[in-house]
């Protein structure tokens, strides 16, 4: 068997970038045996190796040998002669998912070292751990959504133990942003900052869990890619589904960068439309429309919001006639422009159904759930924070009971609720402080409960549902 050239090359750099340091760390200690530590590093990348290969309880026989073949000449023993069914019988593989739960110890001991004194050790454990995650993941023609689902627990699991903050150059799977671009682009973004980025959105729990899905299976593709092993052609193509106010156009501007980082779009620039710029009053002219939003959309994103208002209308409508024409550009243009469809999730069913060309191009869905009160709260703070307002107690009691009583019915504002209502509560406040006669820095930077809306005064009605 020859080794997988990806985990072979993933093995070397976590060994050549953390073998140095272990050894310089261990040469504080008295005792210590530091030509064996080269060891306890290999080991290191064995164990997460070897977890990633466990977590979706397939074990093919493709993934245990590369396992043997990278590890078995560098850690020698049992196995330089085991079999996958050997490592099938064993606790080598078999209920190692668990370890990326959590911090081993060699992880720890870098965080804590960085901690001290302002190193990045455990940031390049985290690099150089998650290009052999990758290489593992792409071993197979298929990659596993518990494949990618292992990958970013274990992101998580590093994070907590303090492997973040300081952005990677560059990543498995991912064009080098150095790489010469048009002269009128910045270099894409590294794709850990995006993620940084994509985790520092309030709420949108799920819909940061497919994203992350979505840049992950990409990533492994383009391992494979550049092995030049078969890839499974996937649409990227997908609907978000949800009430305003949720984030949809944050997210699709996110990740139409992610796309560029990722290579699969060259300018990674998101252009907004919806049926007014689409659907044209005349015959002939709709088909028009729709391809010049395209070309301005050539190689980034295209996010059409309430799509499904395009199946609407009489039978002179020209709304069919612009679904067919994106039905057909979406085919022509697949590797130039990629397209986000957005609207409430009953009514994008809908749209989905109305064309048969739809659901094949558009297979996944992702759901944007209502904002929750903590959510508000915190998008209502953010709002303060920017603006140099700050709430006392009782204004924030007020602000709570408030979102608490707003029912998450169809319409329902999310974070447009929470800007209005901060809106006016800061106008409120601004004419009960031009009446006192010297305001002090606080009473211009604090709002107190009087300046919250009250839930039953008539103009909250507005509040509500803008």
């Amino acid at each position: 068997m020859i080794a997988d050239p990806g985990l072979e090359a993933a093995v070397a750099a976590f060994e050549s970038a953390l073998t140095p340091v272990v050894r310089s760390l261990a040469g504080t200690v008295a005792g210590v045996d530091r030509d064996a530590l080269a060891g306890d590093v290999t080991r290191e990348a064995l164990a997460i190796a070897a977890a990633i290969v466990d977590c979706d309880g397939i074990r093919t026989d493709t993934e245990l040998w590369s396992l043997l073949v990278v590890f078995g000449p560098r850690l020698g023993g049992d196995l330089l002669k085991a079999s996958p069914d050997d490592l099938r019988r064993s606790d080598l593989v078999v209920g190692r998912a668990a370890w990326l739960d959590t911090p081993s110890t060699l992880l720890d001991l870098l965080a804590r070292y960085d901690a001290r004194h302002g190193t990045t050790h455990a940031r390049t454990y985290h690099d150089r751990a998650v290009a052999i995650a990758f290489a593992v993941a792409a071993i197979d023609p298929y990659t596993t959504e518990d494949e990618l689902r292992a990958i970013e627990r274990f992101r998580a699991t590093m994070a907590r133990a303090g492997a973040v903050g300081h952005p990677a150059t560059s990543a498995p799977g991912v064009p080098d942003p150095a790489e010469a671009e048009e002269p009128d682009l910045p270099p894409p973004r590294p794709i850990e900052e995006l993620m940084e980025e994509l985790d520092a959105l309030v709420g949108l729990e799920g819909v940061k869990a497919e994203v992350k899905l979505v840049a992950d299976l990409i990533r492994v593709q383009n391992l494979r890619a550049e092995r030049d092993l078969p890839v499974v052609d996937q649409s990227r193509h997908l609907v978000f589904a949800g009430n305003p106010g949720t984030g949809k156009t944050t997210v699709a501007r996110l990740l139409a960068q992610i796309y560029r980082t990722l290579g699969v779009v060259e300018r990674g620039h998101l252009v907004e439309t919806d049926r007014s710029g689409l659907v044209a009053g005349f015959v002939g002219q709709t088909a028009t429309k729709v391809v010049e939003v395209f070309d301005r959309a050539d190689e980034g994103v295209v996010l059409i919001d309430e799509a499904y208002a395009l199946v609407r209308g009489g039978g002179n409508d020209f709304g069919r006639e612009a679904i067919d024409t994106i039905v057909k550009l979406v085919e022509d243009r697949r590797d130039r422009v990629v397209v986000i469809v957005a609207g409430y999730p009953d009514e994008m069913a809908d749209f989905i159904d109305a064309n048969p060309g739809l659901r094949s191009r558009f297979p996944k869905t992702i759901l944007f759930d209502d904002y929750s009160t903590d959510d508000l709260l915190a998008i209502f703070a953010s709002m303060g924070e920017r603006s140099g307002y700050h709430t006392d107690d009782e204004a924030e009691a007020k602000l709570r009971a408030w979102f608490d009583a707003q029912p998450r019915d169809k319409g329902f504002g999310n974070g447009r609720v929470a800007r209005n209502l901060f809106e006016a509560s800061v106008a409120r406040h601004a004419g009960r402080v031009v009446g006192i006669e010297s305001p002090t820095d606080d009473d211009l930077t604090t709002l107190v409960a009087a300046d919250i809306p009250d839930l039953d005064d008539a103009a909250d009605s507005t509040i509500r549902r803008s």
